[in-house]
């Protein structure tokens, strides 16, 4: 905008002079205009302009002590032109310096101003116009706003980290002191060993949660995709679920498409996906209340919905319902569970997978429904080959010898207790060098071998195991809570055979050492 085009009235003040006080409103990187005495806009710069969001009329009545469309005080009450900064600066004669005010322009948006309002004055003190300096602050209070907002669900996130890890040890801690008295009752000792399942489950799952949040943070979370049935990836997903569901009573109904739906996917993540969200409408809808799980093929795509006739999601809430730590009620009383992660983990693997999440409710009380759109697999790719190995009767080879070494006594112990169970051999070492001994003494078909050891690590005892003659043909495994791909590779690099994270899958952890016995030659 091209200042000269103004009529400018001088304020007495700087007659003779106009040019040079035009021209350091003109080079002022903030809005800026000048009101003759009746409150007339005699002159604006192009910031004011772009504020405003439109370019007032000089000298005319309709535009008044300010050009901005409707004016709010910073708590959102309307303020009239004429009760404005600039019109109390000339209509009391004083300044008003850093006032804060909203503009409102015509496409509705609202810009937050610092206003600072200072009158003109003739020779005998007489207000005769006034200039205000308005500086946009917008940016600054959307970030004030989002730091508040980020403080405020890192706050309930902490709130609910202290609730949610020890609500599952209470009862575990309560089954441990039903053992220790030594009941014959086998339905008590049934039941107790269940619940100690769900909530050890729970936990678990906690805890891959914020592992799983981590790396996708850091973008390092790797996904390991093959050709899979839609099919077999929701049974997965209903059986991690299935405690939690039947726990609330639910009713769950499954409806699939007559024929098969292949994906590239990997199960296990998208499996999670799936999981996230049964556990979430089990969390949010009442005792006994149906859900229904529904696949449908359209086109190249398949849509799986979860539906279910809870507490519902308030229109506002639809599009935030998937950031981190996000509730549909954030008071601690009506929480049902959970470190609001579950939904924010599984949009982010479904777009992993190509795919997209989107939440829908008709309000309040009128349950929800996630739908997940997945790409199909179009072009066939081979399935995933057969193991090296076939699951054979225990008997059929002879025991395998497994060394455990991890410096947490109780941890060692307990996962040697559950190997000699499934029909192994074992011995334990806590150390480095104790781990190479126990080696050396035991020779191995295979070492469970944490990785943080004392003296010298987990890495370091592969590499001393593997330099000894009969090295080579021990199976190691690292069993870290370290689970990235650097840490993958470091184990690959060290000689380890099979790098897994903490805590181990038992079922896996008994299909991997029967497949090595039967590979292991008769005695």
């Amino acid at each position: 905008m091209d200042a000269t085009d103004h009529k400018w009235k001088v304020p007495p003040a700087l007659a003779g002079d106009d040019s040079r006080f035009q021209r350091l409103l003109d080079v002022l990187p903030a809005a800026a205009y000048t009101c003759d005495a009746d409150g007339l806009i005699t002159y604006y710069n192009k910031h004011a302009a772009e504020l405003w969001g439109r370019e007032p009329k000089l000298n005319d009545p309709v535009d008044r002590f300010c050009g901005s469309l409707r004016l709010y005080s910073g708590d959102g009450a309307p303020i009239s032109h004429a009760e404005c900064w600039m019109a109390l600066a000339m209509r009391r004669n004083q300044e008003y310096k850093g006032c804060e005010v909203i503009v409102e322009r015509p496409d509705g948006d609202r810009r937050t101003v610092l206003a600072h309002a200072n009158p003109f004055h003739d020779d005998v003190g007489k207000p005769t116009g006034a200039v205000n300096i308005m500086v946009d602050i917008s940016d600054h209070g959307r970030a004030e706003t989002a730091l508040r907002d980020v403080d405020r669900r890192i706050n309930e996130f902490l709130a609910m980290l202290a609730h949610e890890p020890p609500s599952p040890l209470a009862p575990i801690r309560s089954a441990l002191h039903l053992l220790r008295r030594d009941t014959d009752e086998g339905v008590a000792l049934e039941q107790t060993r269940a619940m100690m399942e769900r909530q050890l489950l729970q936990m678990v799952r906690l805890v891959d949660d914020l592992v799983d949040v981590a790396r996708i943070a850091n973008n390092q979370l790797v996904l390991c995709k093959a050709r899979v049935e839609l099919a077999t990836v929701l049974q997965v997903a209903i059986e991690a679920a299935r405690p939690f569901i039947e726990e609330c009573g639910h009713e769950l109904v499954l409806t699939l498409p007559p024929e098969p739906i292949y994906l590239e996917a990997d199960q296990a993540r998208l499996a999670q996906a799936f999981c996230s969200l049964l556990d979430n409408a089990s969390k949010y809808t009442e005792r006994g209340g149906p859900i229904w799980l529904t696949a449908k093929r359209e086109g190249h795509a398949v849509f799986v919905t979860v539906h279910d006739g809870g507490i519902g999601i308030p229109a506002g809430m639809l599009r935030r319902i998937f950031d981190l730590f996000t509730r549909v009620d954030g008071t601690m009383e009506q929480t049902r569970g959970g470190l609001g992660l579950g939904l924010s983990l599984a949009r982010a693997q479904v777009e992993m997978h190509g795919g997209d999440i989107e939440a829908r409710s008709e309000g309040l009380g009128k349950g929800s429904e996630f739908v997940i759109r997945l790409p199909l697999l179009l072009e066939p790719i081979p399935a995933d080959p057969q193991p090296a190995y076939d699951v054979l009767a225990s008997g059929s080879r002879r025991t395998c010898r497994v060394l455990v070494v991890d410096d947490n006594r109780d941890a060692a112990m307990a996962l040697a207790l559950v190997l000699q169970h499934l029909g192994n051999e074992t011995r334990m070492a806590h150390d480095g060098p104790g781990a190479v001994q126990a080696a050396e003494e035991f020779r191995p078909d295979a070492v469970l071998l944490d990785h943080d050891l004392p003296i010298f690590n987990g890495d370091e005892v592969a590499r001393k195991i593997r330099e000894r003659p009969w090295g080579p043909a021990v199976y190691l495994i690292a069993v870290t809570g370290w689970g990235q791909d650097e840490d993958r590779r470091r184990s690959a690099e060290a000689g380890f055979d099979l790098h897994l994270v903490k805590p181990l899958d038992h079922a896996a952890l008994e299909t991997l050492l029967a497949g090595l016995r039967n590979q292991l030659p008769r005695p």
